[in-house]
C-alpha cells in the first residue's frame, strides 16, 4: 500500500474517533476509489484488522477474546 494511502486512512480513522464521519470519509473515499486491484485488496485487509482504529474499542471487543462467560 503506498503510504499516502496509509496515511488517508490513518487520518479518516482518527477523525472517525472524533465523530467527524463527513470528513473521514472525504479523506478516504477518493484514495479508496483510486485504488488498483491490489492496493484495493490491501485496503480491504488493513480496514478488517484495523477496526478498532476507527471505533476507538479494544480489538477483543470485536473477536470476542477476554469476554467474560466466553470460552
Amino acid at each position: 500500500m503506498r503510504p499516502s494511502t496509509l496515511r488517508a486512512l490513518n487520518r479518516a480513522a482518527e477523525l472517525t474517533r472524533q465523530n467527524r464521519l463527513t470528513e473521514a470519509m472525504l479523506i478516504a473515499e477518493p484514495v479508496i476509489l483510486a485504488a488498483d486491484f491490489y492496493e484495493g485488496e490491501e485496503i480491504k485487509a488493513w480496514l478488517v484488522s484495523h477496526v478498532a482504529d476507527f471505533t476507538g474499542e479494544n480489538r477483543a471487543d470485536f473477536t470476542g477474546e477476554n469476554r467474560e462467560g466466553t470460552d
